[in-house]
């Protein structure tokens, strides 16, 4: 099922260098620039607007659901949240030799992997785009 809301991204031309060629006249590219930040707050305030649950209830039911999602991946589960995608705990770390030199020790850092689901993926494919001054 395709989104049916016209959903416009701004971008603005950034000058980038090639780093295997330092030397090369520097090209523009497209950078998607962020519109403003949505807290807790004003998120819980716009969920509730759009049920019969309080703001106030929205409000504890997302603290609720940010406490489980790291509680979760802090025990190395897969983390689905529906249509939005799932969160997975990944790692970056040293190359041993022997595979059974590989321990915590190994580990250099850890990081979030997030995979889309169908919604967000399908959101994706009718964005259309506006370009601001840079």
């Amino acid at each position: 099922m395709k989104l049916s809301i016209l959903i416009m991204i701004a971008i603005k031309a950034m000058s980038r260098l090639n780093p295997q060629d330092v030397n090369a006249v520097n090209k523009f590219y497209a950078k998607a620039i962020s519109q403003g930040v949505i807290d807790f707050e004003r998120l819980a305030y716009l969920v509730s607007n759009q049920c019969t649950v309080r703001e106030s209830d929205c409000y504890a039911v997302l603290r609720a659901l940010e406490h489980n999602i790291m509680d979760e991946l802090k025990q190395g589960k897969v983390v689905q949240l529906g249509g939005l995608g799932n969160f997975q705990v990944g790692v970056s770390s040293n190359g041993e030799v022997l595979a059974e030199s590989v321990s915590g020790n190994s580990v250099k850092k850890a990081h979030l992997n997030f995979r889309p689901g169908a919604k967000l993926r399908d959101m994706l494919e009718i964005v259309k785009f506006k370009i601001i001054a840079g």
